[in-house]
């Protein structure tokens, strides 16, 4: 499953898959679940998880300045705060977007 459009519309991410199917998740949400080391942490072979201290968002963590897509599997957004490591693999994308919650 691949996506074969993605287009930021408002404070939303629209998503048209491959399959058909269309996905919308406001970027808060997709913001909040980055799965980057520094957002989530690391985790090592004895399940102890490490990651840096928690940092406040602010408006513009929540604006994408650019998507780049990465190889055939995944999607980064840049933010307009600055952050850009969070690499969004094509199916966490579509579980983030389909998962109950709307922050």
């Amino acid at each position: 499953m691949q996506p074969s459009n993605i287009q930021v519309i408002g404070e939303e991410l629209a998503i048209k898959w491959d399959d058909g199917g269309e996905s919308f998740v406001r970027l808060a949400k997709l913001r909040k679940a980055c799965p980057c080391a520094g957002c989530k942490g690391e985790t090592d072979v004895m399940g102890n998880v490490y990651k840096g201290p928690e940092r406040p968002y602010s408006p513009s963590s929540f604006q994408v300045h650019s998507l780049e897509f990465v190889g055939g599997y995944a999607v980064k957004p840049v933010w307009e705060d600055g952050h850009s490591t969070g690499l969004f693999a094509f199916d966490y994308l579509r579980a983030v977007a389909d998962s109950p919650g709307d922050e």
